[in-house]
């Protein structure tokens, strides 16, 4: 995971982050988020800093905080969207422009290890 640039107020970098990853459907409802120390060692910030972006997260209804337990996502907010769905939509739609446009498989392929080796 890549660190925090610090460019904004850290909590709400760290909570936005957490938001997309709900938003695409990497975290579905139901999944744990990781531990206050974990995040905050995965990310280089405070655990304190982590903790305020999950009480935001929490106050947008998208995760709950079960004492004991940890943090799991929620969508007690019927209007958060999924967007994986959109997003996979979108990407099928820019694969098929590139195969029209002429673009060998071959080349879509090594195009697609190399962003996600990066």
């Amino acid at each position: 995971m890549k660190k925090i640039s610090g460019k904004r107020d850290v909590y709400i970098e760290v909570a936005e982050r957490y938001e997309k990853f709900i938003r695409l459907g990497v975290l579905s409802d139901g999944d744990r988020l990781p531990s206050v120390r974990v995040a905050a060692g995965e990310l280089g910030v405070n655990p304190n800093t982590v903790q305020r972006a999950y009480t935001l997260l929490e106050e947008k209804g998208l995760i709950r905080s079960v004492l004991k337990k940890g943090a799991f996502v929620t969508f007690l907010n019927e209007s958060v969207p999924n967007e994986r769905s959109n997003e996979i939509e979108r990407a099928k739609k820019a694969l098929s422009e590139l195969k029209e446009s002429g673009i060998s498989f071959e080349t879509i392929s090594e195009l697609l290890k190399e962003v996600y080796e990066q």
